[in-house]
């Protein structure tokens, strides 16, 4: 198994400031294929934008507002950024920015592995893969291109409003979550048609939120790669003495959302700390609302070499008793393949 020994080449957080007109981003990295916005100093929507659906056609994580184009938000993925115009939401003058972005495939191929026909494009090496799609209005699956099971999925309708569905392994393949809302997971048999992921194909049902006919959809699809990523579940004490999850990696990104009952997304980073991404990190957004950023010790976590603990008692992801489920990704392995997967890297 491959050992993913430098993450940032296939997600990395970019905190810039905008210019109120036109500049191009650069220090990602890589050329992103998934890029998500967000002004941390004014209210505004929270901008989706990546390389299948093509550059200046947006959605928001927070409202089920359909596709937009917008000749002015994100206009080009580059080799190491992408370029924005002067749309305020990604680019307010004077305003500061973060853009996570995840490097999927490059290249857009088709897939016949489902029932419909996907058009994906697809990073086998990081477990990450776009596609999108046309419903069929009947049961059917979807090729992911991923050569393992998937532990997420996240899906919007784009040519018309409704709701994001979330698929999490750690739940039942009847339960959905909606990304743009605070309610906990729901049963939803016409979401997933009951069916968990296979290593070819995920499973949609009838509803029109995932699978009406003619309507078009994206999907973000994640596997679960060693020393990289982690989808999981952890049960939350009410306490600032919170649970440790183990993730096998430091973490740059987190995003939380209980699902035994309401309360929002909330999404750390190892980039927007003012102790630079070590220990304790205070700074959330939340993906399901307009807010800037907030700060505080009510949303302390702390950032580790090989996990992240809770340090705060938030109703949003630390009720007592209740199951929360997460995804995160790596800012620096636990071991690297040099270690022969049994040598701690150094960690600070």
């Amino acid at each position: 198994m491959a050992i993913i020994d430098k993450p940032s080449n296939n997600f990395n957080t970019k905190l810039y400031t905008g210019n109120g007109g036109t500049q191009s981003i650069t220090g990602v990295g890589f050329k992103p294929d998934w890029t998500w916005i967000k002004s941390r100093t004014t209210t505004g929507y929270q901008n989706v934008f990546d390389g299948v659906r093509g550059a200046t056609k947006r959605i928001f994580t927070n409202v089920n507002e359909a596709e937009q184009t917008v000749s002015n938000s994100l206009t080009a993925f580059n080799t190491d950024g992408f370029t924005v115009g002067s749309n305020g939401d990604v680019n307010g003058n004077s305003q500061s920015q973060v853009a996570w972005n995840w490097k999927a495939g490059g290249s857009v191929n088709g897939n016949t592995n489902g029932s419909i026909t996907s058009t994906t494009s697809v990073n086998n090496t990081a477990g990450f893969s776009i596609l999108t799609y046309t419903g069929s209005g009947s049961n059917a699956t979807l090729g992911h291109g991923l050569s393992t099971a998937l532990k997420m999925i996240i899906v919007k309708r784009r040519d018309g409003a409704a709701n994001w569905q979330v698929y999490h392994g750690a739940l039942a393949a009847n339960q959905a979550l909606e990304l743009n809302g605070t309610g906990g997971s729901f049963t939803a048999a016409n979401r997933w048609n009951s069916t968990a992921p296979t290593n070819t194909v995920f499973s949609v049902g009838t509803a029109t939120e995932v699978n009406a006919q003619y309507g078009t959809y994206v999907a973000y699809c994640f596997a679960e790669k060693t020393n990289y990523s982690k989808f999981g579940s952890y049960i939350g004490t009410g306490s600032t003495n919170g649970p440790f999850i183990y993730t096998g990696f430091k973490p740059a990104f987190v995003l939380i959302k209980s699902a035994s009952s309401a309360g929002s997304w909330l999404l750390w980073d190892n980039k927007r700390s003012s102790t630079g991404g070590f220990n304790s990190n205070h700074y959330i957004l939340v993906p399901n609302n307009t807010e800037v950023e907030q700060t505080g010790t009510n949303y302390a976590i702390d950032i580790l070499s090989n996990g992240f603990k809770l340090r705060n008692n938030n109703g949003n992801v630390q009720n007592s008793g209740e199951n929360a489920i997460y995804m995160a990704f790596a800012a620096n392995p636990f071991v690297t393949s040099t270690d022969n997967g049994s040598i701690p890297a150094t960690a600070r």
